[in-house]
């Protein structure tokens, strides 16, 4: 058994009879009153999000996670396709278990992290950047990196970015999956 103190970014707990990962944390040492740590969970059933509080040294159960690399095939109504390069076994995951998965390309590595007891997937991780090619955005103009404004651009995916004012359409960029964020242009 844990304690709050072992909380940290994506770590998987059994709580309220479900299995919930961590999505953000925060310890509070409040100048009055004992320490607590405020979290943010989403269910990785149903991927409903709450914030919750939890007293300091309050016992978490933690669930055993493995990980393991995966290649994005492609996605239908219900959700995504997976399959594992040293067996080709393939895995099928649900929307709501994917943050940011705009930002997947047919062919993608991602991380798949599995219960370690029934071997049921609870979450996909996408890689930190990825490098995607602006499919529309307005035209840009020489000289105008001066400032930081942006404008909109739609991706190969078709995901929704704000770029810098000199990205042209078929330039290849850089992009931060947490949170959709510009990186960089990559020249080739």
């Amino acid at each position: 058994m844990a304690t709050t103190a072992d909380i940290r970014k994506g770590l998987c707990i059994n709580w309220n009879d479900d299995t919930w990962k961590i999505v953000e944390f925060q310890h509070v040492k409040p100048g009055k009153g004992p320490a607590f740590v405020r979290t943010k969970l989403k269910s990785v059933t149903n991927g409903k999000v709450l914030d919750n509080t939890f007293s300091a040294g309050h016992r978490i159960d933690e669930v055993r996670v493995e990980t393991r690399k995966y290649q994005y095939l492609y996605d239908d109504d219900n959700g995504f396709h997976f399959m594992n390069n040293d067996d080709f076994s393939q895995v099928y995951i649900n929307k709501g278990m994917i943050d940011n998965a705009q930002f997947l390309k047919s062919g993608d590595e991602v991380t798949i992290l599995f219960r370690a007891e029934d071997e049921m997937p609870l979450s996909a991780e996408l890689q930190q950047f990825v490098i995607m090619e602006i499919t529309y955005t307005e035209p840009g103009l020489k000289g105008d990196t001066a400032t930081n404004a942006s404008k909109p651009a739609t991706t190969e995916t078709g995901a929704e970015i704000r770029v810098p004012l000199f990205i042209n359409e078929g330039d290849k960029v850089k992009i931060n999956t947490e949170d959709g964020s510009y990186m960089e242009r990559i020249k080739e």
